[in-house]
């Protein structure tokens, strides 16, 4: 396996007078491939979230199980991020990418393929393996994609370039919520009984059909094209050097010590992306769950917020990327601080809504959750992307998969599998879902102080 996921070797050098037409042309292509590859790796991992109403509902599982249930992608995905992204760096990107999306739609189509009874217990043990397995293969989408931004574009225009690639995500998420409606409607047609299992296989086909596409488009770097490098091409030797060549494969100790263990400002991005997660996904993953046991929205209803509240996500990450590379120079840190603050307030309205602490009429109540979403959505999309843009311009290129994995690991485990899942899901289920709202909000304000601790770290490294 590790032989067939081996780089290619550089190709012979194009002639001179082709290569700025080339370089453009599969720049463009290359791009397009990690966009739609990564978006599609959110066809096939949030699923449970937008079925679990429907499976409590059926006596499949509970609110707690649930939470379980989905802990298992987030701690899978966390260790898988961090240990793949290491052999990533040692990988070809397109063989990566596509082998993990492949596997991981199949996994999730077996989820809806699988005859549940009311054996909540055993229900519970199936899909958290199938959800571990998932999370796992899961970790093949974002090493692959690092790898292709550190190789395809150069330092000075990365954290603009990276800002409108992670819309991806966003865009997965929001398409996954109309998908998932598509596959349900189309469930019931058949007359599937349990048609909730259309969220799982509908969304697992399409992104089947973008493993395909993204095998054609995707190259893993420009030398295998026989173009050379983007340093070279663009005339930008900026960011951290590499103890060896920019492609040179680099030992797992020399990747994992040097440039992750002994750096000091790569672990306080990492803690900082403990708050970002915990609000991401404590509030996204909860949605639907959340807005139809409140009675606040039906299932369709609490389905479309959940899709408008990615998308809205996809608009404030590129606002964000291009504020932070016009007014503070590619420095990250202010851009998070003010993001999470406002997202804090976005979260704070969410919950005061609710609760019942804004009393107003059902349909007022519905715009105030869309407007806190939207909020939400807006500003917690930034720091996502931000975070990854930190870790990436802390190292060599030739160790961007490990140093993304390792700062993924502190927001997947502790932020989203720890904080997100199994803390919210237990207090709403030991508690209420308006103490478990409040938590999250609480995670937020933590956060505006924890991205602010980089704020003088970036200024010496800026000047």
């Amino acid at each position: 396996m590790s032989r067939f996921l081996d780089p290619p070797k550089p190709k012979a050098p194009i002639a001179s007078e082709k290569v700025d037409a080339e370089y453009k042309a599969m720049r463009l292509k290359v791009f397009l491939g990690a966009f739609l590859g990564y978006a599609a790796y959110y066809l096939v991992r949030k699923n449970l979230s937008l079925a679990a109403p429907d499976m409590i509902a059926d006596g499949i599982l509970d609110a707690g199980k649930v939470g379980l249930a989905m802990s298992a992608v987030s701690i899978a995905y966390a260790f898988s991020k961090f240990i793949m992204g290491s052999v990533s760096d040692r990988s070809d990107a397109r063989k990566f990418l596509c082998v993990g999306l492949v596997l991981s739609a199949i996994t999730m189509m077996s989820v809806g393929l699988i005859p549940f009874g009311t054996n909540t217990a055993l229900n519970t043990t199936v899909i958290f393996i199938l959800m571990l397995i998932v999370g796992w293969l899961s970790g093949f989408g974002w090493p692959p994609c690092g790898r292709i931004m550190a190789h395809w574009f150069s330092q000075n225009e990365r954290s603009f370039k990276m800002s409108i690639w992670n819309v991806s995500h966003t865009i997965g998420s929001f398409s996954l919520g109309f998908l998932a409606i598509a596959g349900v409607a189309l469930a019931g047609d058949l007359g599937i009984v349990q048609s909730w299992k259309g969220n799982f296989v509908f969304p697992s086909i399409v992104a089947l059909a973008i493993a395909l596409f993204c095998w054609w488009a995707i190259r893993d770097t420009p030398e295998s094209c026989g173009l050379p490098a983007v340093a070279d091409w663009r005339n930008d030797h900026s960011g951290v050097k590499s103890k060896g060549a920019a492609g040179e494969k680099l030992p797992f100790k020399t990747l994992f010590v040097d440039y992750v263990l002994k750096n000091k400002l790569l672990w306080v991005v990492a803690i900082s992306n403990v708050a970002v997660y915990m609000v991401r996904y404590g509030i996204g993953d909860w949605a639907p769950t959340y807005l139809q046991t409140k009675g606040i929205m039906t299932a369709a209803e609490s389905k479309v917020a959940f899709s408008v509240h990615n998308i809205v996500g996809a608009v404030g990450t590129i606002v964000c990327g291009w504020m932070t590379s016009k007014l503070f120079k590619g420095r990250c840190a202010p851009m998070n601080v003010i993001c999470m603050f406002l997202c804090a307030l976005g979260v704070l309205l969410y919950w005061m809504v609710g609760a019942g602490i804004i009393a107003v009429e059902p349909a007022t109540q519905k715009v105030l959750v869309y407007i806190a979403l939207c909020l939400i959505g807006f500003f917690i999309y930034g720091p996502v992307a931000l975070t990854g843009v930190q870790a990436l311009s802390l190292v060599p290129k030739n160790a961007a998969g490990t140093a993304a994995g390792f700062v993924g690991l502190f927001g997947y485990l502790v932020g989203d599998a720890i904080c997100s899942k199994i803390v919210v899901g237990g207090i709403a289920n030991n508690s209420s879902w308006d103490a478990a709202m409040l938590s999250v909000a609480v995670g937020a304000l933590i956060g505006v102080g924890l991205c602010a601790v980089l704020i003088p770290s970036e200024k010496k490294l800026a000047a």
